[in-house]
C-alpha cells in the first residue's frame, strides 16, 4: 500500500517549501534604451536641424550684405549662393525625414508630435520658395543676363522666400542655440542628455560646408558675365 499510494503523492524537498515561503523580491527596473538608437532619433534629427539651421543664418547673413551691395560683390553673391546649396539640401533632408518618420508613424516621432498647425501650413511655402530661389538663381547663371524671365522668378520666389523663412526661424529661434551646441559640448548640460550619433551629425554638417566650398570654387567664374552686365548698367538687378 505505502508503495503504490507514494505513486500518487508527489514529492516536496525541504528546499522546495523554504523557496515558496520567501517572499519574491522585485526585479531590478530595466535601464531605458537609448534614445533612439545609434543615430540619436528624434532627438539626433533635431540637434542635426538645429546645427544646420545655425549655419545657414550665418551664410544668409553673409548673403544678405551682397545683395545691399551687389554691384561690388556680385562675385561673392555667386560664391556664398552656390556655398549654400549644400548645407540647403541637408536642411531640407533632416526635416524631411522627420515628417516621414513621424507620418510613417514611427513611435518617439509621433510622441514628439508635429509642429503646430500655423507652422505645418507654412512648412509648403517654405520649402517651394527655398527650391525656387535656388533654382532660379543656378538657372540666371546658366543663361546669363539675358535671363529675364528667370530673373523675375528669381525676385518673385526670393520675396516669398524671405517672409515664410523668416517666420520659420523667428518661431524656432528660441530652441536653435541650445539644440545647436548640445553636440558639440564635452558634457551635456542639464536638462540636457547625451544623444548617440553625435560624430555622424558633425560629420554630415562638415561635409555639406566643404561640399558647398567645392561647389562655390568651381562655379564661381559663370559670375563673370553678370560682373560685366551690372558694372556696364546703373540697376542693381540680380
Amino acid at each position: 500500500m505505502s508503495t503504490s499510494h507514494g505513486r500518487f503523492i508527489p514529492r516536496c524537498s525541504t528546499a522546495d517549501v523554504i523557496t515558496a515561503s520567501r517572499p519574491r523580491q522585485p526585479r531590478a527596473p530595466t535601464p531605458p534604451p537609448e534614445p533612439g538608437g545609434r543615430d540619436g532619433g528624434v532627438d539626433g534629427n533635431e540637434r542635426l536641424t538645429a546645427a544646420t539651421a545655425v549655419a545657414l543664418i550665418l551664410l544668409l547673413a553673409a548673403e544678405g550684405v551682397t545683395i545691399l551691395f551687389l554691384r561690388p560683390l556680385f562675385s561673392v553673391h555667386v560664391f556664398v549662393g552656390m556655398l549654400l546649396i549644400p548645407p540647403v539640401a541637408l536642411k531640407l533632408g533632416s526635416t524631411g525625414w522627420r515628417f516621414f518618420r513621424y507620418y510613417s508613424g514611427r513611435l518617439e516621432y509621433v510622441r514628439r508630435g508635429p509642429p503646430v498647425l500655423p507652422l505645418r501650413l507654412l512648412a509648403p511655402l517654405v520649402v517651394a520658395s527655398t527650391i525656387g530661389v535656388f533654382a532660379t538663381g543656378v538657372a540666371l547663371l546658366v543663361v546669363g543676363p539675358a535671363g529675364g524671365i528667370v530673373r523675375g522668378l528669381h525676385k518673385a520666389s526670393f520675396a516669398v522666400w524671405l517672409v515664410t523663412t523668416g517666420i520659420h526661424v523667428l518661431a524656432h529661434l528660441r530652441r536653435i542655440p541650445g539644440l545647436a551646441l548640445a553636440d558639440w559640448r564635452d558634457r551635456p548640460v542639464p536638462p540636457a542628455r547625451a544623444v548617440p550619433g553625435s560624430f555622424r551629425r558633425q560629420l554630415l554638417l562638415a561635409l555639406a560646408l566643404v561640399a558647398g566650398a567645392v561647389l562655390a570654387i568651381s562655379t564661381v567664374h559663370f559670375a563673370q558675365p553678370w560682373v560685366h552686365f551690372i558694372s556696364s548698367h546703373r540697376g542693381h538687378d540680380g
